[in-house]
């Protein structure tokens, strides 16, 4: 795939890590989200810092000492930013990075295998050029 970042260059958290590891990692790297994977290598989901901070807002969860404790996987949201397989068509991909900074990339067996960048995309299209018109033709 011409556009993948492999899993190699990606960091991402383990979906046994605690709140405070995930957090952690993120603010190491000064990331606003990053894809969670298994033990196994499979992707689990992505989380956000929102996903962090609405944690540490639940009032069901338990005290505030006590959260940096509570794993990573008990936070995130099955349905957000689903992944792709490899083979999925170049539309696949476009229709999911018009909503997702990034689009994580699976093989058939559900094993990450990397992601998909939107800022990559959108910096290839702006090489191409051809059909995008000047700002004198939009005016």
């Amino acid at each position: 795939m011409r556009f993948l970042t492999p899993k190699a260059e990606v960091e991402y958290l383990e979906s046994d890590f605690t709140l405070r590891q995930g957090l952690e990692k993120m603010k190491y790297h000064g990331y606003s989200e990053i894809p969670v994977i298994d033990a196994k290598g499979h992707y689990f989901g992505s989380v956000t810092l929102g996903d962090f901070l609405w944690a540490l807002y639940d009032d069901n969860n338990p005290k505030r000492s006590e959260l940096e404790k509570l794993p990573l996987k008990n936070i995130i949201r099955p349905d957000y930013n689903p992944c792709i397989t490899a083979n999925k068509s170049i539309d696949a991909v476009l229709n999911k990075a018009i909503t997702q900074n990034f689009v994580p990339v699976v093989d058939d067996r559900g094993v990450f295998i990397g992601i998909i960048k939107r800022s990559t995309i959108i910096r290839y299209l702006a090489t191409v050029k051809t059909s995008i018109p000047t700002e004198a033709e939009v005016v």
